[in-house]
């Protein structure tokens, strides 16, 4: 994860020097209409204040970006938030190597910590600090509590105790909260929304870290009303519910044609996954939406046109993928891009899981934690992190996806949104089981 000299990493800094080398003109005149932002250099065009913190952040911001010279070049292009976790194996001190070099205080850097068996202050303290060490700072802008799965755990005072005193010491800045969603068979029925309104009204958390997208509106929309009254930042995740799904027909037609017997109940399954898969292709074909890439930057739009988002937080993968996020900038939400949103919703919507609904999972008799499972599939198809996606799930207690294979579906009857829940799950234990 080294900087490494590839055509496409040169490409990009040098498209990314000469608006650093322009940048004084840039900033005195704005683009001549018409011009096509293609010949522009990647930079971030707006910056936004995070609630009470008074920091301004780039609209965009950075994710577990888990290579230290993509990371880099976003610093260079002016996404200047970053979000990282103690359980994002060795994402500090990739966090760490990109930061080189650059001045401390330009960067936002947000970490998280999760609420783990040991409760203590000393034990959080010790957290922390190894957090500190690893990011080689000597503060962080930011420290979350990570992904607390009720409105209890807020109140966990060791967290509180040890965030005082880390910012008596100047280490620890802001406090804030990030939640996507319970993970079920730890925490039930409390969802995002519950969650974050307790964290509002609690007043001790100054940045929330939460799920948003243009199919997966009410909970977030309603916290970040919250947020604006109390001054709260607000930071976004999971904001390009693009169907990763297609990724798992060529498994599905692997695990049939392999079994010369299927369960009725689990070939019930796929066939309605199947069913929806192809309706949406077709619906895909009739209405000109080829190109997925369309979809995720009016994706991308539909967050920025909201006044109360004040980052999103995106996950690139490679140059060309940074430089596509880093042009997005500034942009707000179009006529063509709703258009385009609307049909994706009305085609494909029932292919996406929707982050931190939950409202199925109560239907489920042995507790299967169906949201998570789903999350799990995203980060293996869509994010590329497909070791890290296998680990999470062999690491999930009690029941998986596999039990689903002789199950009549009741959590899918319960789904308001339509989604093939039994099928997709079948598929995802297929892509996420260990050999």
């Amino acid at each position: 994860m080294s900087f490494k000299p590839t055509l496409e990493r040169r490409q990009f800094f040098k498209k990314t020097a000469m608006g650093l080398v322009g940048s004084g003109l840039a900033a005195r005149q704005r683009r001549a209409p018409g011009l096509d932002p293609d010949d522009s250099p990647p930079r971030i065009r707006d910056y936004r204040i995070l609630g009470r913190t008074g920091f301004k952040v780039s609209d965009l911001g950075c994710g577990s970006i888990m290579d230290d010279g993509i990371l880099r070049a976003a610093f260079e292009a002016g996404m200047n938030y970053v979000d990282t976790a103690e359980q994002y194996h060795g994402h500090h001190r990739i966090v760490a190597k990109a930061m080189e070099g650059l001045e401390r205080k330009s960067i936002f850097i947000s970490t998280k910590l999760e609420v783990l068996e040991d409760k203590s202050k000393a034990g959080f303290l010790k957290r922390a600090r190894k957090a500190l060490e690893d990011l080689r700072t000597e503060y962080v802008d930011c420290l979350m509590m990570h992904m607390p799965e009720k409105a209890a755990t807020l109140k966990t005072e060791g967290f509180h105790a040890a965030m005082s005193e880390l910012k008596a010491e100047d280490r620890v800045r802001f406090v804030g909260v990030s939640n996507h969603g319970s993970f079920w068979f730890r925490d039930p029925e409390e969802t995002m929304e519950k969650v974050l309104s307790a964290a509002a009204e609690d007043g001790r958390f100054d940045v929330f870290l939460m799920a948003y997208n243009f199919l997966r509106r009410d909970q977030a929309e309603k916290v970040m009303s919250l947020c604006r009254e109390r001054r709260i930042g607000v930071a976004l995740m999971k904001t390009t519910p693009i169907a990763v799904y297609g990724a798992l027909k060529s498994r599905i037609e692997e695990m049939e044609a392999k079994k010369e017997q299927i369960d009725p109940l689990y070939a019930d399954g796929l066939r309605r996954y199947k069913e929806k898969f192809e309706a949406a292709q077709e619906f895909i074909r009739q209405h000109n939406l080829q190109n997925p890439e369309e979809i995720k930057a009016a994706a991308v739009r539909f967050v920025l046109s909201n006044p109360n988002v004040h980052t999103a937080c995106c996950l690139a993968r490679t140059y060309t993928e940074l430089e596509g996020f880093v042009r997005l900038s500034g942009s707000r939400l179009e006529a063509r891009d709703k258009a385009k949103l609307e049909a994706y919703e009305e085609g494909c919507g029932d292919l996406y899981c929707r982050h931190a609904c939950g409202l199925c999972e109560p239907r489920c008799p042995r507790g299967v934690p169906v949201n998570t499972i789903m999350r799990y599939t995203q980060y293996f198809l869509g994010q590329g992190r497909e070791k890290e996606a296998m680990e999470l799930y062999a690491r999930i207690p009690g029941l998986r996806a596999d039990t689903c294979l002789k199950c009549p579906g009741p959590c899918e009857a319960h789904c308001p949104h339509n989604v093939p829940v039994r099928g997709m799950l079948i598929a995802a234990h297929e892509v996420l089981a260990l050999p």
